[in-house]
């Protein structure tokens, strides 16, 4: 009976902590022997830190569009300013080009050469017409005038220096002399046209032009004047009548 009643009670595997020790870890690999045929595992080998240059080249390629962004506002400045400048020296001075014509047209010499030369002296009046109130105009030395028939030159002439004030209309007469070569063809087809009464002229004019602004000169540029003429003849000794009269300016910056 004794051993009946007799109570069994719990060991502890480990009597300073009370509690079973936790079972060994396993290897994280095992060294055999070369004559079971394992292989080696390779040894540990160190990480060596990788250094990306995406730093680098955000810092970079950030720089860049802060230029390209300073210069586009840059420039979108300097345009605004350049049209706002544009629109106001418009709308106050209101600029119109000026306009040339012949005014009238004189033969003083027409003389036709056995040799099929040609000497001609003419005297052109031309006619400057500046409608702009703020604006004056400076015509410089280097002009040139010429008097041409189907693109043969007859005589040349030059344009006197001088300042055009607003609204003002001058008359500059120019005296053409030249001596041109001319074939058969010409002669006889000059020929016709003066017993016709018809006689297709070009006059060309060529001056440099500076724009003055009150008393201020602005930039220089060259007026182009060509105007195709047709006149009733050349006769030395009779006034000669313009038939026709057509001026186109062109302006060369």
């Amino acid at each position: 009976m004794d051993h009946a009643h007799k109570r069994v009670y719990p060991v502890d595997a480990n009597p300073s902590t009370g509690m079973e020790p936790p079972p060994p870890y396993p290897p994280k690999y095992v060294m055999l022997q070369d004559s079971q045929g394992s292989i080696r595992p390779p040894p540990y080998r160190r990480n060596i830190p990788r250094y990306h240059s995406n730093h680098h080249k955000s810092g970079g390629g950030s720089c860049c569009m802060r230029c390209i962004c300073c210069f586009c506002c840059s420039l979108f400045i300097l345009i605004f300013v350049v049209a706002t400048l544009a629109f106001y020296f418009y709308a106050v001075f209101q600029p119109r080009v000026p306009s040339y014509t012949v005014d009238s047209f004189a033969t003083n010499a027409f003389n036709m050469q056995p040799d099929f030369s040609l000497y001609t002296e003419f005297v052109v009046t031309v006619k400057a017409d500046n409608p702009n109130s703020n604006i004056g105009f400076n015509y410089g030395k280097d002009s040139s005038v010429m008097v041409a028939y189907q693109d043969s030159t007859l005589c040349n002439g030059q344009l006197p220096a001088f300042h055009q004030g607003h609204k003002n209309i001058t008359m500059i007469k120019v005296v053409l002399k030249g001596k041109s070569e001319f074939g058969s063809g010409l002669q006889e087809a000059l020929m016709e046209n003066r017993h016709t009464g018809r006689i297709p002229l070009n006059v060309i004019v060529k001056v440099p032009v500076g724009i003055v602004i009150g008393t201020f000169p602005l930039r220089r540029f060259t007026v182009r004047v060509i105007c195709a003429l047709v006149v009733d003849n050349l006769s030395p000794n009779k006034k000669t009548q313009i038939v026709s009269n057509s001026c186109v300016p062109y302006i060369q910056l």
